[in-house]
């Protein structure tokens, strides 16, 4: 059984279960890979991304986007968004599955690990050096500028 949207369902099942897990082996305390840094991150992120496309390709979908902002890139890029809902339905269930694998796997482990900023970076990322928001906003609104600008010519 093979279609567009199992694999987006399934490409991005592996692509969060790996690239989460990966964080989550590194980050949580008494883990196998407790303290292996962020090559290892990034190495397992990099996997991730790549199995998690050889999946979605493997069950159907040829487009392999994996990420809501990659459908919503193409159909505004192209004009067409008829594959964009039903592909956020399946890459949002994917990604809620795959996150929730990561939870079970690593259930143990959420009790020994008192650091709540760990436990959260599992499953997201948050700034280094937290700036003020006066700082922050002149860099995105600049970058849609130039990415404007550019569209227009």
């Amino acid at each position: 059984m093979t279609s567009a949207l199992l694999g987006e369902l399934l490409g991005t099942l592996v692509l969060i279960l790996l690239g989460d897990g990966v964080v989550a082996a590194v980050l949580l305390k008494r883990s196998k890979a407790e303290g292996g840094g962020w090559i290892v991150i990034t190495a397992g992120w990099a996997l991730a991304v790549m199995a998690g496309v050889f999946t979605a390709i493997a069950c159907g979908s040829s487009d392999a986007h994996l990420n809501p902002a990659v459908t919503i890139g193409f159909a505004v890029r192209d004009g067409d968004f008829t594959k964009f809902g039903p592909y956020l339905v399946a890459q949002m269930l994917g990604a809620i599955a795959g996150a929730a694998l990561v939870w079970l796997q690593y259930f143990p482990h959420w009790k020994e690990t008192p650091d709540e900023s760990r436990k959260l970076a599992c499953f997201c990322t948050a700034p280094a050096i937290r700036a003020s928001m006066l700082r922050k906003t002149p860099m995105p609104v600049a970058g849609i500028g130039q990415g404007v600008r550019r569209w227009q010519h």
